[in-house]
């Protein structure tokens, strides 16, 4: 299975104390949507990237794909993959 590059693009807080987190590939085209709960958090790391499998990915709305791209290419350029963010 092949995998793509995605990086950290949105990271929001619901009223259910999760932790929403948007990773995109750097064209913008396709997303993965990620759900933690604040105790996860304490364990898990958030890094600026992943490397995921493309059957994953989702496609992004139309509205968001040209947000989702710059920010991603933005994280690209400033952050190494596993950079805790």
């Amino acid at each position: 299975m092949a995998e793509e590059r995605v990086w950290l693009v949105d990271r929001t807080y619901n009223d259910k104390g999760m932790i929403e987190l948007v990773y995109a590939t750097p064209d913008g085209e396709r997303y993965l949507h990620k759900q933690l709960s604040e105790q996860m958090l304490m364990t898990k790391t958030v890094t600026a990237g992943l490397d995921v499998d493309e059957d994953r990915l989702e496609p992004t709305d139309d509205e968001n794909v040209e947000h989702y791209g710059a920010e991603a290419t933005r994280m690209a350029d400033d952050h190494a993959l596993d950079d805790e963010i």
